[in-house]
């Protein structure tokens, strides 16, 4: 029989929960009593006990939908170099019909590479959110005392400005602890933030720099490129909006390594290290 709370392993005790749910509901600890009755208020994320559900499809989906946009991009990186050879020949002085269509062709092409890049963007990061907030809540189900940031941050923590420069590297640190073999040996001794008590994050650093930098670098250039007037000043914004292509597509790679490691790792993790007695027959639903 399945477990009646998460509808995903086997059911293993009288009330039809399995051990994952049970180390879930006492990881979040008693619901608040009734109106009147004194004492504490329960966490946030108590009153929404964490179960486990597969993260292996959506991971998949996000790294195809990254691979499209790094593919986009680079169409956007040719659509560059083409409007750029078209300045070029305007800033030598040629002129004609012939040029006119060409700068036609190329003005069309660049706006459609916009375009396409924001589409794309768009429906990456919708189901790259979905991703990350059942990774987190996964992770919660493998170590609930070491996330320093509510569920609601994994989604959340990307939309409030200056704070999503830091906030969504955090939650992905403690996702990627409490899903890695070493979580169990964490220092809790230690405060949270103590780098002590934390193992390096080369690939989650990586991949969140150049994610940060590409942004940086959009906005600046596409504020530029608005501004820009002559076609001198038109070729430079568009070399710094191929820089910032360049970035977006080497943030991309790394998000498609970090994504389907991290994927795999809660995959495994749930399979053969999850936080109860025996790890039951396929511990997630079929993606």
């Amino acid at each position: 029989m399945l477990c009646t709370t998460c509808r995903s392993n086997t059911a293993t005790t009288s009330e039809g929960l399995c051990g994952v749910c049970v180390q879930a509901a006492a990881a979040a600890g008693p619901t608040p009593g009734p109106p009147g009755r004194t004492g504490p208020p329960a966490p946030p994320d108590a009153r929404r006990p964490a179960w486990l559900r597969s993260p292996v499809g959506l991971g998949r989906a996000v790294a195809v939908l990254l691979g499209v946009t790094a593919a986009i991009d680079l169409f956007a990186l040719w659509t560059g170099i083409v409007l750029r050879g078209v300045l070029d020949d305007v800033i030598s002085g040629d002129h004609g019909t012939d040029l006119d269509q060409r700068a036609d062709r190329a003005d069309a092409l660049y706006s459609a590479g916009g375009v396409a890049q924001v589409s794309a963007l768009v429906v990456t990061c919708v189901v790259f959110l979905f991703w990350f907030h059942r990774v987190r809540v996964n992770a919660e189900v493998f170590e609930p005392h070491i996330h320093r940031k509510s569920r609601g941050w994994a989604v959340g923590g990307w939309f409030v400005p200056i704070v999503n420069l830091w906030y969504p590297r955090r939650v992905a640190v403690d996702i990627w602890d409490a899903s890695g073999d070493r979580s169990a040996a964490l220092d809790r001794t230690l405060p949270l933030d103590a780098s002590a008590s934390r193992p390096p994050h080369p690939l989650v650093n990586a991949w969140w720099t150049l994610w940060v930098s590409n942004i940086l670098v959009s906005r600046w250039a596409t504020r530029a490129y608005q501004d820009a007037e002559d076609a001198e000043e038109i070729k430079s914004t568009v070399t710094q909006l191929m820089f910032s292509d360049a970035l977006d597509i080497a943030a991309a790679v790394a998000a498609i390594v970090f994504v389907l490691r991290l994927t795999r790792m809660q995959d495994m993790k749930a399979r053969f290290g999850a936080p109860h007695p025996q790890p039951p027959a396929g511990p997630f639903a079929a993606p």
